[in-house]
């Protein structure tokens, strides 16, 4: 079974987002696992005319909530069910588009640049940093900001798409590794889990240098 066929299959048994959050808000970010828990996109700065790729964009529902503030978005996902469910819910958002391929072969293809980049449990979690990130440095410019949220290592068991495939580090590394590949000002936190739930989110931010 290729990457994307393991990918589709599990897109296909996952629950749609809710369309209303607990504020009453029909788009909203959410970096964690969880519903209504952890911090906004205020973690961006302002995202108002800046050009927005999120790398495994699943239904497309944090990047439009980006877009909805002001932003241009892309979002790129391996698995071509994602990319219906998001255009079907989202498709007629102006300055929003989705489309289905593997993360290192679009951005190796790509001729655009993108002020921010996004991974919500996403690309950045399952590829090779070596490989992945130098590849998001190529396509932003100096002080772009990339963003990403991951389990903790050892955080949960991996679910049958996922195993194998997650590339977990802890803060420190991140650090490393952002530095090494064209990152400065890497900041890293550890959001813990609402009360009742046991399972915490790595963030980290970082700007292109």
């Amino acid at each position: 079974m290729s990457l994307a066929e393991s990918w589709d299959r599990y897109a296909v048994g996952s629950t749609p987002r809710r369309t209303v959050n607990a504020r009453g808000e029909t788009t909203w970010l959410n970096w964690t696992q969880y519903a209504d828990h952890g911090p906004d996109e205020t973690l961006l700065g302002s995202v108002v005319g800046r050009r927005v790729l999120e790398l495994g964009s699943g239904s497309g529902s944090n990047l439009a909530h980006l877009v909805s503030l002001g932003a241009t978005g892309l979002g790129v996902d391996v698995a071509p069910a994602r990319e219906t469910v998001a255009r079907e819910r989202w498709g007629e958002l102006p300055g929003l588009e989705f489309r289905t391929a593997e993360a290192t072969a679009f951005l190796d293809e790509t001729a655009e640049m993108f002020d921010v980049v996004l991974s919500i449990f996403g690309a950045v979690w399952f590829i090779e940093p070596d490989v992945l990130l130098p590849l998001i440095r190529s396509r932003m410019p100096l002080g772009g900001v990339l963003a990403f949220s991951h389990l903790p290592p050892g955080g949960q068991e991996p679910k049958a798409a996922q195993a194998g495939l997650r590339h977990d580090r802890a803060p420190g590394e991140w650090r490393r590794i952002l530095a090494e590949h064209g990152f400065s000002d890497v900041t890293t936190s550890v959001i813990g889990p609402p009360e009742g739930e046991s399972v915490s989110t790595m963030l980290v931010r970082a700007s292109a240098a």
